[in-house]
């Protein structure tokens, strides 16, 4: 019987699948790390947590899983922000963020009963956020925004400042942008 053959024992898958993430820079689907080990999907989301739960740097993103490296040159200009649109307009808003050079860090939610809800986003470019919005379409999924009268905040990030004034200028005149 082959290695390949022979079904990995939890703690070697475990150290398997953190090896390949931590050797890839883009996401893994959770989908393509079960077939890889020859497990389900939920036994990956169990690694994964159990990963997570001996402090592995690993998020779960639309994309898949990342294994988050060490800081490498963080953007000098990080900034949270504010916004209030329909489901309809979250295509708008991110393009809009992303076409004017600004890194998409996250989005947050207050829940009335868990409190503030974060998912990690991490979009750059329109191409992310198609496959962020895809990924919404084809799991039928609902925005967060939803469970807060389309109010949300993202944390975002630029090489520069004048790329996030500009940016949030953009968003202003779409009426996306909650001012104080």
């Amino acid at each position: 019987m082959t290695r390949e053959q022979k079904k990995m024992k939890a703690p070697e898958r475990r150290r398997e699948i953190l090896s390949l993430l931590q050797s890839e820079k883009e996401p893994i689907k959770g989908g393509e790390l079960a077939e890889k080990m020859k497990v389900s999907r939920q036994v990956i989301v169990g690694d994964v947590s159990l990963l997570k739960a001996k402090n592995e740097p690993i998020i779960a993103t639309s994309q898949g899983y990342l294994y988050v490296q060490e800081n490498k040159a963080a953007p000098a200009f990080e900034r949270t922000i504010a916004c209030r649109h329909s489901a309809e307009q979250t295509e708008t808003e991110l393009n809009i963020l992303v076409d004017h050079g600004v890194f998409i860090k996250d989005v947050t939610v207050e829940h009335p009963v868990y409190g503030d809800l974060t998912a990690s986003l991490l979009l750059a470019n329109r191409r992310d956020v198609q496959t962020l919005l895809e990924r919404i379409r084809e799991t039928k999924s609902s925005y967060l925004l939803e469970l807060t009268g389309g109010i949300h905040l993202h944390t975002i990030s630029a090489d520069n400042n004048k790329a996030i004034e500009e940016a949030l200028d953009a968003l202003q005149a779409e009426g996306i942008l909650l001012k104080s």
